[in-house]
């Protein structure tokens, strides 16, 4: 074979190394690239957006339970469930809520229903967060079930209930001249994630059995679902 014969055989086979590499490069950039056009019709990549999950408590068990009063025997009625949803920012939150072990279906349950269908949880964050103070708890909007107080006649000191938006949906008194708690919440059922009574979510928690705290004798307990 002469020189000029294995020259151009040579130059064959590059060309054609050339342009399989530049089509693969051109199939990646198809894959992972998206563009759009710009004012003078020229493609133009753009970033892809990603949705990401905001966490607003990702304790352990051992600190959500940390330094309260309850005794073994209601700690170990106890659960820890990470629960989804939508908040006030209209973005998809991760929160916590501590529970009694008999209710963890039915938050995972409510929760889900709850995302599902719009409805807006400002915050779930065990009350440990709040230094086992319910009322500030409240005050931040905070969704929650367990917190150790009030041990005569409190669901909530077992986990057996749970409190949905306490400052979208204050406790309000029906006789007594007493302030709204959390102090200063006014209910406004135009706001996404308040309750009234033909709320969906207000039906599904009677469905599966709850109490509503609207239906207490002396006061509006419109954030309050005990079993």
């Amino acid at each position: 074979m002469t020189s000029n014969v294995k020259h151009y055989w040579i130059i064959i086979l590059l060309i054609f190394v050339i342009s399989c590499t530049n089509k693969n490069n051109s199939s990646d950039n198809n894959e992972t690239t998206i563009t759009e056009i710009s004012s003078d019709n020229k493609l133009e990549p753009i970033a892809e957006k990603v949705d990401t999950i905001i966490i607003d408590s990702d304790m352990t068990f051992e600190e959500a339970v940390k330094n309260t009063k309850a005794p073994k025997t209601v700690i170990d009625q106890l659960v820890l469930i990470d629960v989804q949803y939508l908040s006030t920012d209209n973005r998809t939150h991760k929160g916590q809520i501590l529970t009694n072990k008999k209710l963890e279906e039915d938050v995972r349950h409510i929760f889900k229903f709850m995302l599902d269908s719009g409805f807006v949880i400002d915050k779930a964050i065990p009350v440990v967060q709040y230094n086992w103070s319910d009322s500030l708890s409240m005050a931040d909007n905070n969704t929650y079930s367990f917190c150790y107080r009030n041990v005569s006649y409190s669901k909530h000191a077992h986990g057996m209930a749970i409190d949905i938006n306490p400052r979208f949906n204050p406790l309000r008194w029906k006789k007594e001249n007493c302030p709204n708690q959390p102090e200063g919440a006014v209910l406004d059922t135009t706001i996404n994630g308040t309750l009234h009574i033909e709320h969906i979510v207000v039906k599904e928690f009677k469905k599966m059995g709850y109490k509503w705290g609207h239906q207490f004798s002396r006061y509006y307990d419109d954030h309050h679902f005990e079993k």
